[in-house]
C-alpha cells in the first residue's frame, strides 16, 4: 500500500515567515487533501499539520474513512539551542496530543514519551533547520532516539535525503533491505498546497492503516517519489502566498478584520515588487542545506566505496 506521510492542511496555521501578517502555513482544506491523495494513488491518506491534530478530527468529523489515519508534526528544540526538530507522528492520540505540549521545548524528552506510548515516529527533514548550532556528533545523537526517519523528503535535496539514509543505516549496523532492521524509513511530500501532495510517498504491506503501520514499524517501509529543489519549496510559497492574498478578499479562511485586514491587503499590494523573495529564499536555503549536507557526509566512514544505499531500495521498489 502507498501513503504520502508529510502533508500539511489549513490546520497548520502559524507560518514561520512574517508572524505579523498571521498567515498560516497552508490552505489547503483537508477533504481537498484526502481528495488530491487519493487522486494521485494513494491506497492511505494521512495529514500531519504542525502541532495539531484538529484537521485529522474534522475529516473524519465529516464521515468514517476506514483509508485515513490521525498523524501530527510535532514541533520540538534541541535543548540549549534554537534548533527546530520535527517528528512525523502516525496513529497519534488526541490524549498523546496533549501529553507532548508542555515537553515540546526538549526533543529527547518528546522523542521518550513516543517510545514510551509505542507508537511509529520518524524524525523529519534531519538537516533542514542544521546549521553548526551545536557540535554534529551531538545532534545526530537524534538518531538514536527515533525509530525511523523520513529517508525521503519531497522538499529536501537528492544527496539530503540519500545522506539521511546513510547515516541512520550506519548507525543500525545492518542492510537496507533487510527486514526488522532497528531504523525503520518513511517518505512524504511535506506538500503545503495540493500541487505536490502524492508526488512522495512511502510503500508497505497491508491491506489497513493498522497492518501499514505495522509493517512500517518492522523495517518494511520503501521510500518513493519526487526528492526536492529550490523550485519545489518556492512554488509551494507562491501557492500559500496567493491563498493568504485570497482569504484577505474574503476567499477561504477569515483571520483578519477590520483595520488588520485593511493594514494586510496594503501590505500584500506594496511588497509586489518584491515578490522574487520566495524564489530568493528558497535558493538560500538550499545553500545552507548543500553546506550542512556536506558537513553531515564528512561522518560517515572515509573511503566508503559501497553503492549509495537509496539506489539499492529504489532498486527495491522497482
Amino acid at each position: 500500500m502507498r501513503a504520502d506521510l508529510h502533508v500539511h492542511s489549513c490546520y497548520s496555521t502559524e507560518s514561520g515567515n512574517l508572524r505579523f501578517l498571521r498567515s498560516r502555513d497552508c490552505y489547503s482544506a483537508p477533504q481537498d487533501v484526502y481528495a488530491t491523495a487519493k487522486r494521485r494513488g494513494m491506497d492511505l491518506v494521512t495529514i500531519t499539520d504542525h502541532d495539531s491534530i484538529d484537521g485529522c478530527l474534522a475529516l473524519l468529523d465529516a464521515g468514517p474513512r476506514p483509508d485515513f489515519f490521525v498523524s501530527e508534526e510535532v514541533s520540538c528544540r534541541f535543548p540549549g539551542s534554537d534548533i527546530a526538530v520535527h517528528f512525523g507522528v502516525y496513529g497519534m492520540t488526541e490524549r498523546l496530543h496533549r501529553d507532548l505540549q508542555p515537553l515540546r521545548g526538549d526533543a529527547f524528552a518528546v522523542a521518550e514519551t513516543l517510545r514510551e506510548s509505542r507508537v511509529l515516529f520518524s524524525l523529519n527533514h534531519l538537516f533542514h533547520f542544521y546549521r553548526g548550532q551545536v557540535p554534529l556528533p551531538s545532534y545526530l545523537g537524534l538518531l538514536d532516539r527515533v525509530p525511523a526517519v523520513e529517508a525521503r523528503n519531497g522538499t529536501m535535496l537528492r544527496a539530503h535525503n540519500e545522506l539521511v539514509v546513510r547515516l541512520a543505516t550506519e548507525r543500525d549496523g545492518g542492510d537496507l533491505r533487510s527486514p526488522g532492521r532497528r531504523v525503520a524509513l518513511v517518505a512524504g511530500s511535506d506538500a503545503h498546497t495540493l500541487r505536490r501532495i502524492g508526488r512522495t510517498w512511502t510503500e508497505a504491506p497491508g491491506s489497513t492503516p493498522s497492518e501499514f503501520l505495522q509493517s512500517l514499524a518492522a523495517g518494511l517501509g520503501q521510500p518513493g517519489g519526487s526528492h526536492g529543489t529550490a523550485a519545489a519549496v518556492a512554488g509551494d510559497a507562491y501557492g500559500v502566498v496567493a491563498r493568504y492574498i485570497a482569504s484577505l478578499a474574503g476567499f477561504g479562511p477569515r483571520d483578519h478584520r477590520g483595520l488588520e485586514r485593511f493594514a494586510c491587503l496594503l501590505f500584500a499590494a506594496v511588497s509586489l515588487p518584491a515578490q522574487f523573495l520566495p524564489l530568493a529564499l528558497a535558493h538560500a536555503s538550499k545553500r545552507g542545506e548543500r553546506a550542512a549536507v556536506k558537513q553531515g557526509a564528512g561522518m560517515l566512514p572515509s573511503g566508503d566505496a559501497a553503492p549509495p544505499i537509496v539506489a539499492q531500495v529504489e532498486g527495491a521498489c522497482e
